[in-house]
């Protein structure tokens, strides 16, 4: 069993490996919501009396609906590519590139319901249901809303993927150097990828959010604002350097368990699926060599 698992990577099946990224991501961002929601809230530079839990869990259907299907496509991609690119057990290179590969492919798919989440996250927002916020959206701000923080989005995306994927293997390498299922060592592992990468990538995260929620903004300046550049150029004037690290522990205190969790839930459902599998494949040629013998 154990060797099984050590070369899942290869052995395991895109449809498997989406299966465990899709309810990986499920279970990382619901789990989390409250929290993201108030880090959300924080990050908003218009009113400091947004900064509660209240309707922590408005909005969540979007990121159920989204993180889904991202999620899939991200850990299929990224198993993809680092099985192309690997050559070793723990490459880090290869882990950081195809945790970038993975990220774009992601962030492609999901960016639209990350909109649409924080849109809703705010206190002050009218939206009832996720279809009427898309709705709305689209009418008054057009497509372009859905993707004004796209290149925002990859520019934090890429690094904070490849430094989590590379420290979560540089890490499980250092507490699991047999690679065999273990859950302790894969919540550790993430928890302390999840903590380094969103440590580093916080600032650009307070720009996407600038970014995401500027049609809810009552400051013309930020409504109409074009883009990363004139984003960081705001924050930067209004709040000097701490301004780009507003929201620096929610965010941590977020990502370092749902990243914990999604690789956990995601390593489990890979096992789970590969040696379901195999005992299946197992019984079957047992069975076949009954059958065949004279």
């Amino acid at each position: 069993m154990e060797e099984e698992y050590e070369s899942l990577g290869s052995n395991a099946t895109m449809t498997q490996n989406a299966i465990a990224g899709a309810l990986a991501g499920i279970g990382e961002h619901c789990l989390m919501y409250p929290i993201d929601s108030y880090k959300t809230r924080v990050q908003v530079l218009t009113a400091a009396s947004q900064v509660s839990l209240k309707n922590c869990w408005r909005g969540v259907y979007s990121v159920i609906l989204g993180a889904g299907p991202a999620h899939a496509l991200h850990f299929a991609t990224f198993e993809y590519c680092r099985s192309k690119f690997a050559s070793g057990k723990h490459d880090l290179m290869a882990s950081g590139a195809a945790g970038a590969c993975a990220t774009f492919a992601h962030d492609a798919l999901m960016t639209p319901f990350d909109v649409i989440k924080q849109r809703m996250q705010l206190r002050e927002t009218t939206y009832r249901t996720v279809r009427e916020c898309a709705r709305k959206v689209y009418l008054n701000e057009g497509w372009t809303a859905f993707y004004i923080s796209f290149p925002t989005t990859l520019s934090m995306s890429i690094p904070f993927q490849s430094i989590q994927f590379a420290t979560y293997d540089f890490a499980l390498s250092l507490l699991n150097p047999a690679n065999n299922y273990d859950p302790k060592s894969h919540m550790l592992a993430g928890a302390l990828a999840g903590v380094v990468a969103s440590s580093i990538t916080t600032p650009l995260d307070v720009i996407k959010t600038l970014l995401q929620t500027r049609g809810s903004s009552p400051d013309p300046r930020i409504r109409h604002c074009s883009g990363l550049w004139e984003a960081a150029k705001i924050i930067g004037e209004r709040q000097g350097a701490q301004g780009f690290f507003r929201g620096f522990r929610p965010r941590v205190l977020t990502h370092m368990p749902s990243t914990a969790i999604s690789w956990s839930v995601y390593e489990y459902f890979k096992w789970f699926l590969s040696t379901t599998s195999a005992s299946s494949s197992s019984s079957s040629s047992s069975s076949t060599s009954k059958t065949t013998t004279p």
